[in-house]
This record gives C-alpha cells, structure tokens and sequence, in this order.
C-alpha cells in the first residue's frame, strides 16, 4: 500500500469488470511515479481513485470499436484507462512531452496492452487529419481552444466526446463560433457517474458529431 493513496472505492470494481487488476496497477504505478514524473500534483494521491482513475473509466460505455484518439494524453487519462476497459477499441494517445511519451509507452508495455500506439506530437501535428473515429481530451483546454484542435482529427461522421468540468455550459456558449466553423452537430452534454461516484464528481462530457 502506498501512503496516502486513496483506498480503492467499491466502484472501481464495477467500472473495471474483468479488468480490474490493470486498473489496479495502473494506478498503483501512477501512485508510485506520479508526482516525479510530473504527471499529478502532489496532493492528488487521497483522491487518485475518484477524482482520475474512476472518472475517466465512465466514459468508457460512450467509446465505440473503431479508432480513438485521445489528445493530451499526459498521465494516461483517459487514454489509458479506457484502453484497459476496452479492449475492442483501438487508442492511439497524442502527446508531444518527451516524459510523458515515454511513460505511456512503459505503461503499454507493462500493461500489454496490444490496443494502443503512442504518437509524439501536437494534435495540430500529428498527421492523424481525418483519420480518427473518435476524440477524448481531459483537463486540455477550453472548448475554444479545443475543437479546432480536435474536429480536423475526425472522419466525416466522427465524434468528440471531450471530458469537462462544471462549467462546460459556459464553455459551449463561447466555443459557438467554432461549432459553426468544424460543423458540429448533436451538440449535447452528458453527466456521468451519478449515484456511483460523490455528486462533487461526476464526469460532465461534451459530445458532438462532425458532418
């Protein structure tokens, strides 16, 4: 047991299902390294399970078989956890920090996922243009900022299913100029997590198709 960290909660083990001792040492290891590596902040590891692991495994039902990408993959989240509870999918994880590829990459291995290839880049970059099924983002940047970074990603018909906080009403409102722009349609916001993780953290999603 590492000090500190958060006991893993009762939920864990239904988001995870047979998966759940990758669960495990993923977050063991994030645990372990985190801090160092400069992938989470010093005073997350009492809220590692809930607040990042648990939170990005909710998105796991909205990821379809196909091609994800998962931009600013930093940590893993939610790249990497959604890779270990979805096996039919396959995550390419896009991040341009020499430590941080390298981590994930440690991670692929350890982990043996087969589903998922690191790409060491900006999205802007990345040479994925019309290539992805999907797109996730966590903790990135303002919806603004975000959809002209991640809508070139997607096929005709692709989706953005990118992870926000509360306020990512506010964050649509000022982002209406880029929906119009990426031709955005189904705009909708969906609450994850709701009577399975404390109401202070459910996972607010943006989802969006791109015509």
């Amino acid at each position: 047991m590492i000090d500190g960290l958060e006991p893993e909660p009762a939920a864990a083990a239904e988001l995870f299902g047979n998966h759940l001792e990758a669960g495990r040492a993923f977050t063991t290891a994030l645990a372990r390294y985190g801090e160092e590596l400069g992938l989470i902040g010093p005073l997350e590891l009492p809220r590692l399970w809930t607040r990042h692991i648990l939170n990005s495994a909710l998105v796991a039902p909205l990821m379809r078989p196909g091609r994800v990408g998962d931009v600013g993959s930093g940590a893993g989240l939610p790249g990497l956890v959604l890779a270990i509870i979805r096996p039919d999918v396959s995550f390419t994880l896009i991040e341009p920090m020499e430590r941080r590829v390298a981590w994930l990459e440690r991670q692929v291995n350890e982990l043996e996922l087969s589903n998922v290839s690191v790409v060491r880049a900006r999205a802007e970059e990345s040479k994925l243009f019309d290539s992805l099924d999907q797109v996730t983002a966590r903790a990135v940047s303002a919806l603004r900022t975000l959809i002209p970074v991640t809508a070139p990603l997607l096929r005709a018909g692709g989706e953005l299913v990118l992870m926000k906080g509360a306020g990512v009403d506010g964050e649509i409102g000022a982002a209406e100029k880029a929906i119009r722009k990426y031709k955005l349609r189904d705009v909708e916001v969906l609450v994850l997590g709701e009577g399975l993780v404390p109401a202070s953290e459910v996972t607010r999603v943006f989802r969006a198709t791109v015509d």
